[in-house]
């Protein structure tokens, strides 16, 4: 298992990043998918047609997300947290992803990069 963190500068506020990040529909318009979200904790969630599914933790709004994500009966949950920060560019997005299995490590963290942040990086760009 392996962590990964790092940061992303995204042409938005917070407040604005957090919606992109908590609304279906607005999850739709920078992902192309339809995306099942809500900021209910306990609440299940599903996007890129259940490429990523798993449980929403706790939410603070316009400023973090928790969540759970699913990989198969892996004993330790794989857990996500995004925080939001005003920066002069708009938002620093602080991303720390924990016990990612190693078989998918490459993939995921590729994946936050290109498709996750990327694509909401050049959705506001």
């Amino acid at each position: 298992m392996k962590d990964f963190k790092k940061y992303y500068i995204i042409p938005a506020q917070p407040e604005e990043v957090y919606l992109a990040l908590t609304l279906p529909h607005t999850l739709k318009l920078w992902t192309g998918e339809d995306a099942e979200m809500s900021t209910e904790p306990g609440s299940e969630f599903s996007l890129w047609e259940g490429s990523i599914a798993g449980k929403n933790i706790a939410f603070e709004e316009g400023k973090k997300i928790i969540q759970q994500w699913y990989f198969g009966d892996q004993e330790e949950a794989s857990i996500v947290t995004i925080k939001l920060h005003a920066h002069k560019q708009g938002t620093s997005a602080e991303l720390l992803h924990t016990n990612i299995p190693d078989e998918v490590y490459k993939d995921f963290t590729e994946g936050w990069d290109e498709n996750y942040f990327g694509s909401l990086i050049s959705f506001y760009s």
